[in-house]
This record gives structure tokens, C-alpha cells and sequence, in this order.
């Protein structure tokens, strides 16, 4: 048992977070903890790590058991570079390698036999057993793995945090918590700020971690991979499905159904006893059985009575005129971002096809161009070369990551009405109310509102354009669970077309009918939805000494031969720089066996030697762990 928790209060002033709320953590869980905003969650973790004091009930932490807790603020040092960082975490152990060395060279200078040296060769041996159990030799191969699976493996390693961008911070939290290597994991939405890369490989870091983890998340597809056991903060306390996301999904409909179905039960019986009463209390005859209908109604135990969860969103997209067949033709875009002197090339040539009633998904590494594509085919941005042609009768509806386009001094109501003058106050206030945004809320001004007010009157604003070709940017950003369950079924029963660029990999798993993957030099093109993709991406890549031809699930608009075989040459070196890694290892770890064995400890010469060859074979790793990150990165 890492972790149990019962009967936990918590309030702020009079308005009460928490109650009698129980949750028990063992060794190997892996628990996804969802809610709606403001449920409690974070509120939850702070007291779990010491953060927050609590009102009553009990939180014990299991002897010995470590938790990592990745804080919002990132807890990264001010004045620390981003290696610093890494080696931190092993502070004891570098400082223990060190001292193993300052004994080495005074124990060569000994003779061998004397008290001295049987007094260092003891607090060397301790030190030898301490760094061997700590993994000491592996520890820059497991700091160089997990800063170039994070995404840091171009970055120079004397980078100061404070250059890092907030993302970045973050990411760099997220590797050195990952060193720690905690026997609890607690994330706090950890896939904010990574690229699909670097999800991949972190989603395939915690699947094979040792410890338990608790994660915070809004990712479905993440929680979908890497968690067994949901809980959900409901009524400021906690309930627990033994089950993925999807699978949770299901599991809360039938309890809540079965909860509903005994609570209409109870009702009816209570009902028909209460009318037996009513009719038999005042007869001599049937007194005594009223009365004992009577107690039994006393002691009866009282089903709760099943709260509904929050009403979610609803968004219908729809228009009245459909558009040609061919939608969307660009024709050699020549794709820049910047103005002047601050220009850059993202593309220099951008061939693309749309089709009346296909869902394109635009995906690929941060920075590539993807919002600044869309933004040009919709006139947004201005392009010097190459062809946009828009079919006839097309009508499209943009949304845009940042509602950039909303007038922060505004109500939400004026907004709506500047939009659409010649509507009415009925129709303007149905389509927020839809969107869970009722009432005097209508009333507030843009500014104040959170990320997921602004994008779902966005959304709102979006239902009313009756436009046949939805251009989205991140749709699902700001939004919780229940905004993105029902903006995925909004555009799933949507008939129109949509062009849309997104790193929510459960949507892109539910809406697209083609993932196009952007490159600097290139569009690639691949039907069917996410997991599609990746599979067809993985059967379609070159074998080293065999080409695959492209399947016709597959356009490739660029990619030559030349790259192919480099491709191919690139993977076999990184084979071979990982078996030359090994190699030095496992000389390493031969080193040491001999450094400790009587005769060589004795002979100032040969520990010499064997010291100077350690040098070399760390210098050679981290040379070629250089190697591999560069390589791996490509």
C-alpha cells in the first residue's frame, strides 16, 4: 500500500471541497483522477503531497514510499541549467563516484596491508556498494535517454531554466520527476505542451514504470493508454471504476441507471405503504398491520437518491447549401510565417485536394505551419506564390485556438449580436444556452471569462453560421471532458466538410475520414482515422534493405529515394551506437570488478591505468549518447 485516505474533509471558508471522501492507493496502480473544474482535484493533490492542510479524516502514506508530484510551477531552480537540473536528482551518487576516486588515488599510494588502507579499502567498498545499487554508471545514459525522449535532445545542456519557455519548464519537471523515479507518480496534465512524438514516448515510458501512478487529465487518449482505474470527484468525494476512459464511460451509465432504477423502486414501495396505512390505521381491524407497516417504513434505509452529472454542451453544426465536389484545390503554396527581415520558409510547396464531405485532420511536430496553412487558405495570412481556389457555394466557419476575434470589453450577448445583427434575442440566447452558457453569465464581459467560456461561445457562435466547411484550429483546447465528449459528437453527425488541426488524439480517433501529417517539405496523406495512421505509417516505412511501395491508403505528395536510404542508414547506425553504449557498460562494470581485487588495489600503475581507461569509456559514451540524440531526433 502506497497510500490510504479516509474520510477526508476539506473546506475553504463555508464552501466545502471535500467530504468523508476515501481512496486507496496500491504498489502498481495506475489511476486516472477526472472532474469538472473546480471539483477538487488539484485541491486533492496538494493535501496528498503536504501542500494543503485538511479538516478531518486520515491521510497515510506507506512506510518508506516516496511520491513525485509534478507541480504546475514547475519547482526547477532559479539560476539552474537544464543538465543541472537532470544530475541533481543523483546528487549523492555523483558525490559518492567522486569520493570512490579520491580514495582510489590514496589507496595507490599506500602500501598494501597497512591499517590505513584496510580503513580506506572498507569505506571504499561501502561507497562501491552504495553507487553499484544506485545504477551509478548508467545514470548519464538514463538523464541522456529521458532528456532527448522529452524533447530536449537539440537543446544545449547549459541552457539556463530561466531562457525556457513555460512549456519547457514544464517538460524539463516532467524528465527530472521522471528520474526521481517515485514509487507514487502524481501528474498534473502532463501532456500539455507535447508533440505527438513526444507523447508517444512518454505514454510508452509510464506504461512500463515501475511505481503507481495518479494522473490528472483531459486527455482521453492518454488516460485510454495509460490508466486501469478511473475516479471521478462527484459530490466532493470520489467513486472508482476499475476501468479505462472508454470503458468508464459505460460503467457510470449502467451504475447510475442501476442507481435510478432502485431509487424508483424504493419510491414506489415507500408510496404504496404509505397508502396502505393511510387506508387501514383507523380500522380496529387492520390497526396492528398499519403499525407494523408503520415501523418498517422507520427502519427502512433510504436509497440515495442518484444526483444527475452536469448537463454537458450541445453543438449542432448545419447549413442549408451544399458546395462542389472539389472543395478545397492548393496548388504549389509557397507556406511563410513573419514579415520582412523575421520571414521563414515553412513549405515550398503545398499541393492539396479537398473533397465535398471529407474530415481532414492536419497533424505533425510543433512549428511545422500547420495553423499558419489554414490561416492562408483562409485568407487570414497573405501568400506571394501558388494557387487557393475554394469551390462554388462553399461557405466556411473558422474557429480559432486563441478567440483571438473576440472583443475582450464586450458582453457575451453583445458579441453574439455584433455577429449577428439581424437575429434575435430568443435565437442568439438558445444557441449559448446550448452551449452551457445560460442566465446573468450571458451578461459577462469577455475578459473575465476562463479558456473554456471563451471557446465555447466561440462554438456558439459557430452554430449559427450555417456554414458548410468547419475550419478548426485546436478544437478542443480549454475544453474539459464532457465539452470535448460532446463537441467530438457534434462533429461526427456533421455533414459538412471540416479541415482541422488537432493534438487531441481521442477526436482524431472519432471524426477524421484522412490524416494529413505536415513536414518542412512535404504533405503525407493516409485514410482512416489516428490509430490508422500510426499503423500505416509503421507497415509503410522502408525497411533497410527492402522498399515498400506505398498501399493505396497512402499519397505521398514528396519523398525521394535518397531519403529513403538515409532513412535506412540512419536506423542501422542508431543500432550500432546503442551496442557500443552496452559495450561500454559492460567494460565499466569489468573495471570495477578489478579495482577492487588485492593485487591491482596494490599496484599504483595499474589502478592508474584502469582509472584513465574509465575516463576514456565515459568520454566515448557521451560521445556517442551525443550521437544517438541527434540521431533519434532526425
Amino acid at each position: 500500500m502506497i497510500l490510504d485516505i479516509n474520510g477526508l474533509t476539506k473546506s475553504f471558508g463555508a464552501k466545502t471541497v471535500l467530504s468523508n471522501l476515501d481512496l486507496k492507493i496500491e504498489d502498481h496502480d495506475r489511476i486516472g483522477l477526472i472532474g469538472e473544474n473546480g471539483a477538487g482535484k488539484s485541491t486533492l493533490l496538494n493535501i496528498i503531497i503536504g501542500d494543503l492542510e485538511y479538516d478531518s479524516g486520515t491521510v497515510a502514506k506507506g512506510t518508506g514510499k516516496r511520491i513525485g508530484f509534478l507541480r504546475q510551477d514547475s519547482g526547477l531552480s532559479v539560476g539552474g541549467t537544464i543538465i543541472s537540473e537532470m544530475r541533481s536528482v543523483f546528487e549523492k551518487v555523483f558525490a559518492s563516484e567522486s569520493r570512490m576516486r579520491t580514495l582510489e588515488h590514496r589507496m595507490a599510494e599506500l602500501e598494501h596491508g597497512t591499517r590505513e588502507y584496510a580503513e580506506l579499502s572498507a569505506e571504499y567498498e561501502h561507497e562501491k556498494n552504495f553507487f553499484e545499487a544506485a545504477d551509478g554508471y548508467k545514470i548519464n545514459v538514463k538523464i541522456n535517454t529521458i532528456l532527448t525522449g522529452m524533447g530536449f535532445s537539440s537543446f544545449d545542456p547549459e541552457t539556463l531554466v530561466e531562457r525556457l519557455s513555460g512549456g519547457e519548464r514544464t517538460r524539463l519537471a516532467l524528465a527530472k520527476l521522471l528520474l526521481e523515479d517515485p514509487d507514487l507518480l502524481m501528474l498534473d496534465e502532463p501532456t500539455n505542451h507535447l508533440d505527438f512524438k513526444t507523447l508517444t514516448w512518454l505514454e510508452d515510458y509510464l506504461t512500463s514504470y515501475k511505481g503507481a501512478i495518479l494522473t490528472v487529465s483531459h486527455d482521453r487518449y492518454f488516460l485510454d493508454k495509460i490508466v486501469n482505474v478511473v475516479c471521478e470527484m462527484e459530490n466532493k468525494t470520489i467513486v472508482r471504476y476499475n476501468a479505462g476512459y472508454t470503458k468508464y464511460i459505460d460503467l457510470k451509465a449502467a451504475r447510475l441507471a442501476r442507481m435510478q432504477k432502485e431509487y424508483d423502486r424504493q419510491m414506489a414501495e415507500i408510496a404504496k405503504l404509505e397508502d396502505f396505512i393511510a387506508k387501514n390505521k383507523v380500522r380496529a381491524s387492520t390497526t396492528k398491520r398499519a403499525h407494523s407497516r408503520e415501523m418498517e417504513l422507520e427502519h427502512m434505509e433510504l436509497k440515495e437518491r442518484p444526483t444527475p452529472p452536469p448537463k454537458p454542451p450541445k453543438f449542432r453544426f448545419t447549413y442549408e447549401r451544399e458546395p462542389v465536389k472539389d472543395v478545397l484545390i492548393v496548388e504549389n503554396l509557397r507556406l511563410e510565417a513573419g514579415e520582412g527581415s523575421d520571414k521563414k520558409l515553412l513549405c515550398p510547396s503545398v499541393n492539396l485536394e479537398v473533397r465535398r464531405g471529407e474530415k481532414i485532420a492536419l497533424v505533425g511536430m510543433n512549428g511545422v505551419g500547420k495553423s499558419t496553412f489554414i490561416k492562408t487558405i483562409l485568407g487570414i495570412l497573405p501568400h506571394e506564390s501558388g494557387i487557393i481556389e475554394w469551390g462554388r457555394n462553399v461557405r466556411t466557419g473558422y474557429y480559432d485556438q486563441h478567440n483571438s476575434y473576440l472583443t475582450g470589453s464586450k458582453t457575451m450577448l453583445d458579441e453574439m449580436w455584433d455577429m449577428f445583427p439581424r437575429s434575435d434575442e430568443l435565437t442568439l440566447r438558445t444557441a449559448l444556452g446550448r452551449a452551457r452558457l445560460v442566465g446573468d453569465n450571458v451578461f459577462k464581459k469577455i475578459d473575465v471569462l476562463s479558456g473554456g467560456e471563451k471557446a465555447r461561445l466561440s462554438f456558439a457562435a459557430l452554430t449559427l453560421k450555417d456554414a458548410n466547411v468547419l475550419v478548426l484550429d485546436e478544437p478542443t483546447n480549454h475544453m474539459d471532458i464532457s465539452c470535448k465528449e460532446a463537441l467530438d459528437e457534434a462533429l461526427r453527425e456533421y455533414t459538412g466538410t471540416i479541415i482541422m488541426v488537432s493534438h487531441d488524439r481521442y477526436l482524431l480517433n472519432r471524426v477524421p475520414t484522412r490524416i494529413i501529417e505536415m513536414f518542412p517539405d512535404r504533405l503525407v496523406s493516409y485514410n482512416g482515422v489516428y490509430d490508422d495512421y500510426l499503423r500505416l505509417k509503421e507497415d509503410l516505412a522502408p525497411a533497410p534493405k527492402e522498399e515498400k511501395k506505398p498501399s493505396q491508403n497512402e499519397t505521398v505528395y514528396y519523398r525521394s529515394k535518397q531519403q529513403k536510404s538515409e532513412d535506412a542508414k540512419r536506423r542501422n547506425r542508431i543500432k550500432a551506437v546503442e551496442n557500443e553504449i552496452s559495450a561500454c557498460d559492460d567494460r565499466l562494470g569489468e573495471i570495477e570488478a578489478e579495482m577492487t581485487k588485492p593485487e591491482i588495489c596494490s599496484d599504483y600503475e595499474k589502478m592508474a591505468a584502469l582509472c584513465s581507461e574509465i575516463e576514456e569509456l565515459k568520454n566515448k559514451q557521451n560521445a556517442l549518447m551525443d550521437e544517438w540524440a541527434e540521431l533519434t531526433e532526425e
